[in-house]
């Protein structure tokens, strides 16, 4: 017989004696020894579900659940060390940055007194802040005392 390409039928030859043969058929998934007794994709059972909730009569008045308290996770030391080191690298250049670095220092007063904070980066972004003020406040004062003498 030939296949309908017209080359002769493929043959199919038994393992080699390497293969090894298993000592019993290999089990089906979901097969009982005696056969399967319903299709494996028959229908399943439901059972009704039957919810109980509070029982009013015996709790007496029902009351619902107190919200949780609002956990306090915002962070402000961080901004406070990051507005500080911004206004510092600023100021070294010009005095127009005082207002970012009182924000910082504002922010690093108000993250001291907050007990979730982080005290190191509070105090880093104070000491910070705090010399940023000082050298735009120089800064300032170098401009007026030129602008004296040119005005």
């Amino acid at each position: 017989m030939t296949t309908q390409g017209g080359g002769p039928d493929p043959q199919i030859e038994e393992p080699s004696g390497e293969v090894e043969r298993p000592a019993r058929p290999a089990k089906l998934p979901g097969a009982r020894r005696d056969g399967y007794t319903s299709l494996p994709t028959g229908p399943v059972g439901i059972d009704p579900v039957i919810a109980r909730g509070p029982q009013l009569d015996d709790a007496g008045e029902w009351e619902p659940a107190a919200p949780p308290e609002p956990v306090d996770d915002v962070r402000l030391a961080p901004w406070a060390l990051l507005a500080a080191i911004v206004a510092l690298g600023a100021s070294f250049f010009v005095g127009w940055v005082i207002p970012v670095a009182i924000v910082a220092v504002i922010s690093a007063i108000m993250s001291l007194r907050r007990p979730v904070e982080s005290r190191a980066i509070a105090v880093w972004a104070l000491v910070l802040g705090l010399i940023a003020t000082l050298y735009s406040v120089g800064w300032l004062v170098w401009a007026g005392m030129l602008f004296e003498r040119v005005g």
